[in-house]
């Protein structure tokens, strides 16, 4: 038996949602929506980013077994890519599983996602 729900949303918890979804603004280009003190959306497509604020958040560690999820992002060119999100805020682990097929970033609160070539 199927449901069959729309997705609408990836909801990352976070400790500043502004902070977070101008990050990922610039990494996907997309517009941010409605947005209060404590919670952001952005995009308006059939699938969009939102961020909500949680009292004491802390990050994830990478490699960590206890990790739920993360982003996956292709882009044109991603040496180029990772250079501006570097500049714009994330960071590179030095643990960088695939074999060079994709590269691991953290977003400035720690969220992984990853990088790959379209």
């Amino acid at each position: 038996m199927a449901v069959h729900a729309e997705l609408t949303a990836i909801t990352i918890d976070c400790a500043d949602p502004r902070a977070l979804a101008e990050f990922y603004r610039k990494v996907t280009g997309w517009e941010i929506g409605q947005a209060d003190d404590d919670f952001v959306q952005l995009g308006r497509g059939p699938v969009g980013l939102t961020f909500q604020r949680v009292a004491g958040y802390r990050g994830p560690g990478w490699p960590d077994a206890a990790k739920h999820a993360h982003l996956d992002f292709t882009v044109a060119d991603p040496e180029v890519a990772v250079k501006e999100l570097l500049s714009a805020g994330a960071t590179k682990p030095q643990f960088q599983p695939g074999e060079g097929e994709w590269t691991v970033l953290a977003d400035p609160e720690g969220h992984l996602f990853c990088i790959a070539s379209a």
